[in-house]
């Protein structure tokens, strides 16, 4: 999956000489917490984000009037608080880089460039968990299986032929590497009615090793 896929393409962007007041007036609106910052050949500068703002905007303890927050406010600007030279990817880069760097980076979203470095698009951890939900199959429901099974050849085909055996069409297949003999496997199948739910699980206990399964109903 690549960024591009699921990355939102109309980015609202500002100069790097806007107010901070203004910045903060636009997130607001638009219910965004970041604004890429670009130059004026629309490459990437930096990124202002809500906490930018709230770090940088007085304490409700100041003893400053009006008038004089007024104007020490609009004297700030999104180049005096942005992050400068912010992390981004492109958008033929795969979803998982971005999840990994903002993981990694404890940041929420990124901006996506072009080669000149012009932004394309921004990609957030909305947008992450919208792909965890498409390549698990959540969003439509259905019945999740988790097994503990053997790294052998085939050992994944019979518990696929099982669980479609008893009836249930297999939705989507997750694995993930527990130790050098063992996996663990991830199926979401669709549900079944109780009674066929039941004989399911029953056979998916006594012939592999089924950890856990959902929704217990």
């Amino acid at each position: 999956m690549l960024i591009r896929d699921w990355m939102t393409s109309e980015v609202i962007a500002v100069p790097a000489q806007l107010s901070m007041v203004k910045a903060s007036r636009l997130m607001k609106e638009h219910g965004i917490r970041r604004l890429p910052v670009l130059d004026e050949q629309g490459a990437l500068l930096g990124i202002v984000s809500d906490r930018d703002i709230k770090e940088a905007s007085p304490s409700k303890a100041t003893t400053l009037d009006m008038h004089e927050l007024y104007y020490l406010l609009s004297e700030i600007k999104v180049k005096d608080i942005m992050t400068k030279n912010p992390f981004s990817v492109r958008g033929d880069d795969p979803v998982e880089q971005a999840a990994a760097l903002m993981l990694d980076r404890h940041i929420g979203g990124l901006p996506v460039v072009d080669e000149a470095n012009r932004v394309i698009g921004i990609i957030t951890d909305s947008d992450i968990f919208r792909v965890l939900l498409a390549i698990t199959g959540a969003a439509s429901g259905g019945l999740q299986l988790a097994f503990e099974l053997s790294r052998r050849p085939g050992a994944l085909k019979e518990v696929l032929e099982a669980v479609q055996k008893r009836g249930a069409g297999v939705v989507s297949v997750l694995t993930s590497e527990k130790d050098e003999e063992t996996r663990r496997v991830y199926i979401r199948a669709r549900d079944l009615p109780p009674v066929e739910r039941k004989k399911l699980i029953s056979d998916m206990r006594e012939s592999f090793n089924l950890l856990h399964w959902s929704p217990k109903v």
